[in-house]
């Protein structure tokens, strides 16, 4: 099923690409618009994951520079039955985490500084079991897509109105105005539809990875509270990332707060704590207690044999 909704995502916004090119530049602007849009399709398979990272300055991490955080997701990747995957760390105030990479043999998770000094270890695993989840569903592809793609349309759109067509090929101005606004609304509108389902999915599959659904509920009403006081540059000038965190980086000004990528966190919070009540009121620890202490964690419920055996 995602297959199939990564397939439509890509030609929903390839076809937006051939619209904005017409617009702005006729029948030769289209052909332009469709060749760009297919090579950006396929730089978006295979480097997108890449494009996000250094949008955010992330800088790789391993088991020297950060023993705990590698080590706490290296155990939630074993615990979901998955590879480990890269780590990378964010040097920003506001507590946040995504997830990206085209399947899960090539997938990275990036927490923010703020993220490991604000939240507790129980809620931080919750944060990393949430990305794994994302993984795990294979989400993390269409994600990935959808931000390169939609920064992408955002681009030719600006660049079009800047510089237009040539002779009988140059747009309106209104027209062009228009299609300079309204062209990465839509994009935005594209991520909104896929997006929202499956915070709530890898919500309760990140509660089941850590085995603590309260515990990753606590670090949305923190991460949620942090995103309020502390912006983030870095997502405020590349906004087709923001669909990637755990909770929209966004200030929630202006056509922000219009179209909010993630669904409301009260309801993603209710969830969990349904979830937590179905597994007969898992307390806010879980495996994050069990980590910290040295006591075995085993493994999560439905999970497959992970890769130490």
């Amino acid at each position: 099923m995602n297959i199939l909704k990564t397939a439509v995502l890509l030609a929903g916004l390839t076809g937006l690409f051939g619209a904005v090119g017409l617009v702005l530049g006729g029948p030769r602007g289209m052909a332009v618009a469709l060749g760009i849009a297919m090579l950006t399709n396929l730089f978006a398979y295979w480097r997108s994951d890449s494009l996000a990272l250094a949008a955010h300055e992330a800088r790789a991490v391993d088991l020297h520079s950060a023993p705990e955080l590698v080590a706490m997701v290296g155990d939630l990747a074993q615990r979901a039955g998955l590879p480990m995957p890269r780590v990378y760390l964010i040097d920003s105030p506001q507590p946040n985490a995504f997830a990206t990479g085209r399947n899960p043999q090539n997938a990275a998770v990036a927490a923010t500084t703020g993220l490991l000094a604000h939240l507790g270890p129980a809620e931080i695993a919750g944060v990393m079991a949430h990305e794994l989840a994302h993984i795990k569903n294979r989400d993390t592809l269409t994600m990935t897509v959808s931000a390169t793609l939609a920064g992408a349309i955002a681009t030719l759109a600006q660049f079009g109105f800047l510089f237009g067509g040539r002779g009988d090929a140059r747009p309106n101005p209104l027209i062009a105005v228009a299609t300079a606004l309204l062209a990465p609304v839509a994009a935005m509108i594209v991520q909104f539809a896929i997006s929202r389902s499956r915070e709530y999915a890898a919500d309760r599959e990140g509660g089941l990875i850590c085995g603590a659904p309260l515990a990753l509920a606590g670090a949305l009403a923190r991460i949620e509270a942090g995103v309020r006081q502390v912006e983030s540059p870095a997502a405020e000038s590349h906004p087709a990332t923001a669909p990637l965190f755990i909770i929209n980086p966004l200030s929630g000004r202006g056509i922000d707060s219009l179209f909010s990528t993630h669904p409301p966190t009260r309801s993603r919070i209710a969830a969990l704590q349904q979830l937590a009540a179905e597994m007969g009121g898992a307390r806010s620890g879980g495996f994050a207690e069990a980590r910290w202490t040295g006591a075995p964690s085993g493994p999560a419920p439905g999970a497959r044999p992970g890769p130490w055996g």
